[in-house]
């Protein structure tokens, strides 16, 4: 596990993004606070429409119409980016901050090709012309582990395969030697072996450069392979943050439990694998109380009425071990029993 620097590279302070729809206001990231430090790997983990991807897209401030950020700090080496200009924070998005999108197949421009795209980020951030810039693109190819790189270069996105192409995301991101990647889901419609390869690289690649990475997943296997620590997102909400190996050995949230307890075991029979019942609640009429009251089992089991009532705050409940829940208020430090 990495050691923490006493200094945050990024801090995320009460951040809120809405989207204003016809229905109502969608509450996609509602008060969300973390830290990223120098050289670790953060993962942000949580069911589709947690608030993961919108929170990443806020800190790039990349979010458009009808979402808005409507409150928050976002400090990157002290540096508020919500309220730096615009033209500042393109130098600092793909400068000094990269991110790797979902689908690299839908995110590289399919009418040029790969290397014109890479080499396209050192004419805009570093005005080199375009014969050093292709070569650059060429050796960045080589880096992210491409056979035959020159020839790759040449190729149009269409030409590669999935795994082609998210390696070519990433010597994108990586071009000019950001202090920050974002990794949105980089594995999602890769098959298992190109998975490997993808976080392999990632790995090697943070242990070379010293890159600080945020990696957004619902998978909790490459949480666990990859993470130093953990915040788990709920309905818009951090519910849960710890470093990795205590998140696994020792969950307090209901619903980090059942995340948990919903991974299939190698080797362990099991008739039907366990669920979390119900589902993610409306982000336009969130619940009152804890939002994940509705689908808790402990909520029931000690008959909480607090927690559909007033929201608990992201408590520290043990050292560096955070839980937005009752129990741990009203039962005393880890004297709630987890779920097996």
């Amino acid at each position: 596990m990495k050691e923490q620097s006493s200094k945050p590279l990024l801090e995320v302070h009460n951040l809120k993004t809405y989207f204003y729809t016809e229905d109502g206001v969608v509450k996609a990231v509602d008060g969300v606070d973390f830290n990223v430090y120098p050289g670790e790997v953060l993962g942000l983990v949580g069911e589709s429409g947690c608030g993961k991807s919108v929170t990443s897209f806020s800190i790039m401030r990349l979010v458009t119409p009808p979402g808005k950020i409507i409150e928050g700090e976002v400090l990157f080496e002290d540096q508020n980016l919500l309220k730096i200009s615009e033209d500042d924070m393109v130098h600092i998005r793909g400068n000094r901050i990269s991110m790797i999108f979902q689908q690299p197949q839908s995110s590289l421009n399919p009418v040029f090709k790969a290397g014109d795209q890479i080499a396209e980020v050192f004419e805009i951030h570093e005005k080199t012309n375009k014969e050093k810039s292709w070569s650059e693109a060429v050796d960045l190819l080589k880096l992210v582990g491409i056979p035959d790189a020159p020839k790759k270069a040449s190729s149009y996105p269409h030409e590669m395969s999935g795994g082609q192409a998210q390696r070519v995301m990433i010597a994108m991101g990586l071009a000019l030697k950001p202090k920050l990647l974002i990794a949105d889901e980089p594995t999602t419609a890769l098959d298992v072996t190109i998975q490997a390869q993808i976080l392999d690289l990632i790995r090697a690649l943070r242990e070379k450069l010293g890159t600080s990475v945020i990696l957004i997943t619902h998978d909790l296997g490459v949480i666990a392979e990859m993470a130093d620590r953990v915040a788990v997102m709920y309905a818009g909400r951090v519910v849960e943050q710890s470093d990795v190996n205590t998140l696994f050995e020792k969950p307090l949230h209901p619903y980090t439990q059942g995340l948990i307890a919903s991974i299939p075991v190698l080797g362990k029979v099991q008739q039907r694998l366990d669920v979390i019942p119900g589902s993610v609640p409306n982000l336009v009429n969130l619940p009152p109380g804890c939002r994940f009251a509705p689908r808790c089992r402990l909520r029931e089991k000690y008959n909480l009425t607090i927690c559909t009532e007033i929201e608990p705050e992201l408590d520290e409940i043990a050292p560096d071990h955070f839980s937005r829940c009752w129990l741990y208020v009203t039962h005393g430090e880890h004297t709630a029993p987890l779920v097996a």
